[in-house]
C-alpha cells in the first residue's frame, strides 16, 4: 500500500487528484491534502493538513510535522503579476517545500514526486508555436524571452533530484477543464457565465475571440483524466525522470464546440458573426512577443521569412473585460442571479482576461500524446463530453440554474 502528499489540493487538478486517489483506498492508504483551508469533506483515508506554501522553509517545517509519504503530486501554483514574479514566488514555493520535507525527514521516505506545470512550456503566450508540441522542443529561452517559471520550477526539481534517491515526472496539461469549490477561477465557469448572460440578453451567442480560432484547431485536458494520468505515472516506473504532455487526446475546434455550447444554453449562433467588423468600441487586439515560440526553430523548419514568424496578434472580437463592464451584462447577471439563485459573487471573480487570451490566439494549438502512449496510458477524454459534464456540475457551486 502507498502513501502520497498532494499539494494545491483545492485547486482544479489538485482537487481532482485528491479525489482519483481516494477511490482507491486498497492502493493508497493515506492521502494528505494540503491547502491553506479546507473547502470540502473527505473520506476517511485523507487527511486535510493546513500549509502556507509562501511561507519559508522553516516555517513550512513545523507545519509538515507527522506529514510523510512515498509519492508527492505538487499541484500548486500562485498566479503573479509578472513573468519574473511568477518565476521567483512560484520557484520558491517548491524550493522552500523541499527544503521543508528535508528538515522533518520526510524527504527520506519519498520515491517519486510529480510537478504539474503546463503548456506555457512550449510558450502558448508568447505566439505562434511549432505544432505538434512534443515534449523533447527545446525550451523558449533567450535574452528577448520573459522567464518561465515552469523551466524554474523543473531545473529545481531536478538538481534536487540528482542528490537524492527519488525520481520525478512532470505533466504538460493545457486548456484545463474543471472545477473547484469556492473558486470561480477556470475557464468553465466563464464560459458558462457568458453563454448564459448572452442567454438573458438577446439569446445570442457571439464568438468572443478571434475569428482566425475559430476554425483552428486546439487541444483541452479534462482535470479528472489528468489525475489518473498522474496517479498511473507515480507508480509506472517507465516514467521515471521523464516529462509528459497530457491532453485529452481527441482533436478539437470551436467550429465544433461553439454551437454545441449553444445549444446546450438554449442559444443561437448568429449565422454571420464573422461578416462585419468587430465594434471599435468594444474588440481589441494585443501583440504579443516580437518573435513567436515558432521563429526559433525557422531556420531549421524551412520557414524563414515566412508570415508564420511574424509577432502573433490577439485579437477579440468582444473583449471580454470590456463586455464584462457594460451597464446591460451586468444587469443581465444580477437578474438570472436573483431569479436563480445563484452566486452573485461568480460575475466578478470569473477570469474574463482569461477566457479572453484562450479564445483570442489566432493559431492552432496541437499537442501529441505520441509520448505517453508509447510508455503506455491509453487514457483518453472526449472534450465535448467532459465539457458537458462539467456545466452539469456548475449548479453545485451556484454558477448555473439548476435546470438550463
Amino acid at each position: 500500500m502507498s502513501s502520497a502528499i498532494v499539494t494545491g489540493a483545492t485547486g482544479i487538478l489538485g482537487r481532482e487528484i485528491v479525489a482519483a486517489l481516494s477511490k482507491d483506498p486498497s492502493t493508497w492508504k493515506t492521502v494528505h491534502a494540503l491547502s491553506r483551508s479546507q473547502k470540502e469533506e473527505y473520506p476517511p483515508q485523507v487527511k486535510h493538513d493546513t500549509i502556507d506554501l509562501t511561507g519559508d522553509a522553516k516555517k513550512m517545517s513545523e507545519q509538515l510535522k507527522g506529514v510523510e509519504a512515498e509519492y508527492i503530486f505538487f499541484a500548486a501554483y500562485l498566479q503573479k503579476d509578472s513573468e519574473q514574479e511568477n518565476w521567483d514566488v512560484n520557484g520558491a514555493m517548491l524550493s522552500n517545500f523541499l527544503h521543508a520535507l528535508t528538515h522533518t525527514g520526510a524527504i527520506h521516505k519519498v520515491k517519486r514526486i510529480i510537478l504539474v506545470t503546463g503548456a506555457k512550456q512550449y510558450g502558448l503566450h508568447l505566439g505562434v508555436p511549432k505544432n505538434p508540441m512534443l515534449e523533447s522542443d527545446a525550451w523558449v529561452t533567450g535574452p528577448d524571452r520573459p522567464p518561465n517559471f515552469y523551466y524554474n520550477q523543473q531545473n529545481i526539481l531536478k538538481e534536487y533530484a540528482s542528490k537524492a534517491s527519488w525520481d520525478w515526472v512532470v505533466t504538460y496539461p493545457n486548456d484545463v477543464l474543471g472545477l473547484a469549490k469556492n473558486n470561480f477561477m477556470n475557464l468553465m465557469t466563464c464560459l458558462a457565465i457568458y453563454a448564459l448572460v448572452c442567454k438573458e440578453i438577446d439569446g445570442e451567442l457571439p464568438f468572443p475571440g478571434a475569428e482566425a480560432f475559430y476554425t483552428r484547431m486546439t487541444t483541452f485536458t479534462d482535470a479528472t483524466l489528468h489525475a489518473q494520468f498522474v496517479v498511473w505515472a507515480a507508480r509506472t516506473p517507465e516514467c521515471a525522470n521523464q516529462a509528459f504532455n497530457i491532453v485529452n487526446g481527441d482533436t478539437a475546434s470551436y467550429q465544433d464546440l461553439w454551437p454545441r455550447v449553444a445549444r446546450y444554453f438554449g442559444c443561437k449562433v448568429p449565422p454571420k458573426q464573422f461578416a462585419s467588423k468587430p465594434d471599435p468600441e468594444l474588440s481589441s487586439e494585443m501583440p504579443l512577443a516580437p518573435r513567436p515560440p515558432i521563429a526559433d526553430s525557422s531556420a531549421e523548419l524551412g520557414l524563414e521569412d515566412c508570415e508564420i514568424v511574424n509577432q502573433s496578434i490577439l485579437r477579440q472580437r468582444i473583449d471580454l473585460s470590456k463586455w464584462s463592464q457594460q451597464k446591460k451584462v451586468q444587469e443581465a447577471w444580477a437578474k438570472v442571479a436573483k431569479r436563480e439563485g445563484l452566486d452573485e459573487s461568480a460575475f466578478k471573480q470569473a477570469p474574463w482576461w482569461f477566457l479572453g487570451f484562450v479564445l483570442g490566439r489566432p493559431y492552432d494549438i496541437v499537442i501529441s500524446m505520441s509520448k505517453a502512449r508509447k510508455f503506455g496510458w491509453t487514457g483518453y477524454a472526449d472534450t465535448w463530453d467532459a465539457m458537458e459534464r462539467l456545466f452539469g456540475d456548475l449548479p453545485s457551486i451556484g454558477v448555473l440554474p439548476k435546470r438550463m
